[in-house]
């Protein structure tokens, strides 16, 4: 018995995994993984285990590239100001340091703006055309923006402003885009981009590329930051940027974020994807999540190491008191959730109250969404028009199903599984309804129920040292890469199983010939249950453990399945 879980084995290409196995000279266990990963011949294999930035694309490869690069430059020769206009999370703070950094070298006079969340929300608004005209700026810049300001794009160019847009984010109309001079979005028709799916400061390191000829390695410390904490998928170009850029972020000469290292925690230890997604990213994110992301800004520009720990302790009490409204809003959601949703009717949950902070609703969404399995939007209500946000789950496109309620919505953007949105407040009830509908239509009932894909069942006996140094070439894991996970069958209890502090299971599992410690992370409610079987099935990741300055290997549970149903 476990949780209600579908375990989805991948399928084993066993003539595939031999020929990898064998031309990589790697375990079949880890050729697998990389035919999991959509790996066919043994280059694209090279490339996977072995990724280098001289892979990366040519940044001339964006249709407009040459065009915007010219104007920037022409713009640097004549000495004009430039207005560089981000979003307010990690990814477009990261976009404009790089950015802004980048066009200061070339002699540009350079201004931002970076919009309030709460009070302005995403995207270009009128007050960046006061900041043009205050400046006399005669270039603008978007950094993870941009794509969907049709109107505000038409009123810089009768200012005459030239604007470039650099943004990752779905186009609402393949058809129709605004009209600046130049677009780098690998999103877009016709972009002539070879990769779909980078971030947006990975969109403005590709034009920082191609505006210094120079393949910018120091700024890779902020290019993984932003890239990682955007979710976006860890392949192709991502998956090299994330690796390279992780090095760097543990050795960064950046006085910012070496004091954001030390005051969460982490410096000195090696960089994963986990520390970025879950310690650095929100903490870069928690400032404009509370209030103005300009601390986060001056944080990561900042050259004096004394001034970089006033803005960190700055972030860690933002961080802080963003921890507490999220954890209030979660459970006055869960409250609404309870009362209100049907999950037999409900494929979608909807919920909307009064007071909620607009600037964590994404991430109790994303909470929630995981929980339930259900695309989850929360509006934050007010009189008239009101913000929110929306997650999904693996098989819904939920940017397309709001692309489909737009005569319902004032604005809305977003990617495939992550979504913001504008709806006055007496529409909320037929958008709830509209997009029910529309996920009945696209969702089967298995759709509904969480799985788990295990990469390969596997026995004690063929996990080695090998194995496991060879795993480590797989890293970084993240979306579209995710850590692997083994299954192994008919395992049993030796000795007395523990309960560690946070509800932590820490017992050793036995096939009769091999023993490894196993821990899982919030599952002592499975105590009673492991002690009485007669044996048991594992879903695990490999870790290993550091302890005391000796490396063992353990076994990290994902979810347990009893042979014998407990007494």
């Amino acid at each position: 018995m476990s949780g209600a879980k579908i375990l989805n084995f991948l399928p084993l290409n066993s003539s595939l995994q031999d020929s990898l196995s064998r031309e990589l000279s790697i375990s079949r266990i880890v050729a697998q993984l990389l035919v999991n990963r959509g790996i066919r011949t043994a280059g694209e294999g090279e490339k996977f285990l072995h990724p280098k930035l001289a892979d990366l694309h040519d940044p001339f490869l964006f249709s407009d590239m040459d065009t915007a690069v010219r104007l920037i430059k022409k713009s640097a020769k004549k000495k004009a100001k430039a207005i560089v206009f981000s979003d307010y999370d990690a990814d477009g703070i990261t976009s404009l340091v790089v950015l802004k950094d980048t066009l200061a070298k070339l002699g540009l006079e350079v201004f931002h703006y970076i919009p309030h969340r709460v009070k302005e929300g995403y995207g270009l608004n009128k007050k960046v055309l006061d900041l043009v005209k205050e400046k006399k700026a005669e270039l603008l810049i978007t950094a993870d923006c941009g794509i969907n300001s049709h109107e505000q794009v038409k009123e810089l160019n009768r200012l005459g402003v030239d604007v470039v847009i650099t943004d990752h984010h779905e186009p609402q109309s393949k058809d129709s885009l605004p009209k600046a001079k130049a677009i780098i979005n690998p999103k877009i028709n016709g972009s002539g981009y070879p990769y779909r799916d980078l971030a947006g400061v990975g969109v403005v390191y590709k034009l920082c590329q191609a505006l210094t000829g120079d393949l910018l390695k120091e700024e890779l410390d902020l290019v993984s930051l932003g890239t990682i904490a955007d979710s976006v998928p860890l392949t192709g170009e991502n998956r090299i940027i994330a690796r390279e850029g992780l090095i760097k972020i543990r050795g960064t000469k950046r006085p910012g974020l070496q004091v954001l290292l030390e005051s969460s925690g982490i410096k000195g230890k090696k960089m994963t994807t986990e520390y970025v997604s879950f310690i650095l990213g929100p903490r870069i994110n928690a400032s404009g999540r509370i209030d103005s992301a300009d601390i986060a800004l001056k944080l990561l520009s900042s050259r004096d190491m004394e001034e970089a720990k006033g803005y960190a302790q700055t972030i860690e009490r933002c961080n802080r008191q963003r921890q507490k409204i999220e954890s209030v809003i979660l459970q006055e959601a869960r409250d609404l959730i309870d009362k209100e949703i049907n999950f037999k009717e409900h494929k979608v949950v909807v919920v909307a109250k009064e007071g909620w902070h607009t600037g964590v609703l994404g991430i109790v969404a994303a909470k929630l969404s995981e929980k339930f399995f259900r695309p989850t939007i929360l509006i934050s209500l007010t009189d008239n028009l009101c913000r929110g946000s929306g997650r999904s789950i693996k098989n819904f496109h939920l940017f397309q199903a709001l692309l489909d309620c737009e005569d319902l919505l004032d604005s809305f953007g977003g990617h495939r599984h992550a979504t913001g949105l504008v709806i006055s407040k007496d529409k909320i009830e037929i958008f709830k309804n509209r997009i029910n509908h529309l996920v009945k239509e696209r969702l089967s009932f298995q759709d509904l129920i969480p799985s788990i894909d295990i990469d390969a069942q596997v026995n004690l006996s063929q996990i080695d040292s090998a194995t496991i140094a060879q795993l480590q070439l797989l890293e970084p894991f993240g979306s579209d890469n995710p850590e692997p996970l083994f299954y192994t069958k008919g395992l049993k209890l030796k000795g007395q199983p523990q309960i560690l502090g946070r509800q932590t299971l820490k017992l050793w599992a036995t096939d009769g010939a091999l023993t490894y410690p196993v821990i899982g992370f919030g599952m002592a409610g499975f105590l009673e249950d492991i002690i009485q079987s007669d044996s048991f099935d594992l879903v695990y990741k490999l870790r290993i453990d550091s302890w005391r300055g000796e490396d063992s290997l353990i076994l990290e549970i994902k979810d347990i399945f009893f042979s014998k149903s407990p007494v």
